[in-house]
């Protein structure tokens, strides 16, 4: 999996789950981080965010602890997708 055109499509499903309508996905900085003063994002974003990669890239997370460490920014949740999808 080629990990730059991952993390530019992981970008655009980022945008259109949370609906962050007025964000492109250069807006979206691999390394910043998701939940904070930045994007402002929520708990209920990070549901979405768990759709996201279930119904995206067929991977599920079942324990919260799991999901803070995953959904941290960019580039952890594309280091993730990568580590769980089969070569």
């Amino acid at each position: 999996m080629d990990r730059e055109i991952l993390v530019k499509d992981l970008k655009k499903h980022i945008i259109t789950y949370l609906n962050l309508l007025d964000m492109t996905p250069e807006d979206l900085k691999n390394d910043v981080p998701l939940f904070g003063d930045e994007l402002g994002l929520d708990s209920i974003d990070s549901v979405e965010l768990i759709v996201l990669l279930e119904r995206e890239y067929g991977i599920k997370i079942e324990d919260p602890k799991e999901g803070r460490k995953v959904l941290v920014d960019v580039n952890t949740i594309a280091d993730y997708i990568i580590a769980k999808t089969p070569a």
